[in-house]
């Protein structure tokens, strides 16, 4: 699965969003009149080393003229030696543009559930010379049930990657797509969104069932809006399957 791709492409639709549903004071802090700019991916380390930073948005300051930065990194995967990464991440950030810059971790590894560093130390001689702090945002130890009534498209998606039961499955998938349907998105927005969640909650046959024993319970208003949204992954399911057979 392309996590990254998935991740970016919805926070890049969805920055603001995101950053008023995870940061209010930071969100309060920017000029939303001016849109946020996404700046080229960053590479550094030698060629045989090379990474890329996952993504930096340059904003303004509300009521000045002064810029910031966010340096923001997704981890669809636990890795060693992240954190330093972070540090080196921000030291040559830093270096390049002079900006302040507010960096921000997203785990969405289903496991571990053990809580992730927030941050890079370095001690010598018994001094502490170094104490680099960043935000994290861990979806594995995050409740659904936090976000079920937010009405922000980043939680409709992101409730797919938060903790869940086996048995809630089918009930948070059409939790996201109810919360989906009262926001009143076009048809881009609101199927990004849909295929983000379809992507993290495939149901088996047994959660199938219960989803559409749920569904029929709906007013057949909203049932209508949601089935929207699965004729799209059928139609889409079916592209995909003529396409496949056009290249075999």
């Amino acid at each position: 699965m392309e996590h990254d791709r998935l991740f970016k492409e919805l926070l890049c639709t969805f920055f603001f969003e995101f950053l008023q549903l995870f940061f209010p004071p930071l969100a309060a802090c920017v000029d939303r009149s001016q849109p946020p700019v996404f700046l080229d991916k960053e590479s550094f380390g030698h060629t045989s080393r090379r990474r890329e930073v996952d993504l930096v948005v340059r904003l303004t300051m509300s009521g000045q003229a002064a810029h910031f930065l966010i340096h923001l990194e997704h981890q669809a995967q636990a890795k060693e030696g992240f954190p330093r990464r972070m540090f080196l991440y921000f030291a040559r950030l830093l270096e390049k543009y002079g900006n302040p810059i507010y960096p921000i971790a997203l785990f969405s590894f289903p496991t571990p559930i053990t809580k992730q560093p927030a941050g890079y130390q370095m001690t010598v001689a018994g001094r502490r010379v170094l104490d680099f702090r960043y935000a994290t945002l861990q979806l594995n130890r995050m409740s659904w049930r936090q976000f079920a009534n937010q009405a922000n498209p980043v939680a409709s998606a992101l409730m797919a990657r938060m903790k869940i039961a086996p048995q809630e499955r089918a009930r948070v998938k059409l939790q996201c797509l109810r919360l989906l349907a009262t926001l009143g998105l076009d048809r881009r927005k609101s199927y990004l969104i849909s295929g983000f969640v379809d992507s993290y909650l495939q149901l088996d046959t047994q959660d199938m069932r219960t989803f559409n024993r749920s569904l029929e319970k709906l007013p057949i208003k909203e049932r209508r809006e949601i089935m929207q949204f699965t004729t799209s992954w059928k139609e889409e399911g079916r592209a995909e399957g003529l396409v496949a057979g056009r290249t075999q």
